[in-house]
């Protein structure tokens, strides 16, 4: 049972570090878009490749707000729930077998 414990405890320290690369992402994407980016810099490229697909489903379902995009602040608020509530009950269910 303690292979099943420590299977779990790994699967969540995993998650958890993707969530936190994921959100330093959505943080340089919204940084980047207060400047007027060279939209053929790999960089750009891949942070908008990347963050794109999760932030166009966040803004069908928010409403237009006039040009402000809250999109990158919902997508963080839902990491940041993710790693509350689904990483540390993982956490704690491979504590307690």
């Amino acid at each position: 049972m303690f292979v099943f414990s420590n299977f779990l405890n790994a699967v969540a320290y995993v998650i958890e570090i993707l969530l936190n690369i994921y959100m330093w992402i959505v943080i340089a994407r919204a940084l980047i878009s207060w400047v007027n980016p060279d939209p053929h810099n790999p960089i750009v490229n891949f942070l908008y490749r990347a963050t794109e697909p999760v932030l166009s489903r966040v803004r069908r379902i928010i409403p237009d707000l006039g040009g402000i995009d809250l999109s990158p602040l919902i997508v963080l608020l839902i990491i940041y729930f993710l790693k509350e509530f689904v990483v540390r009950s993982v956490y704690m269910i491979s504590y307690r077998m």
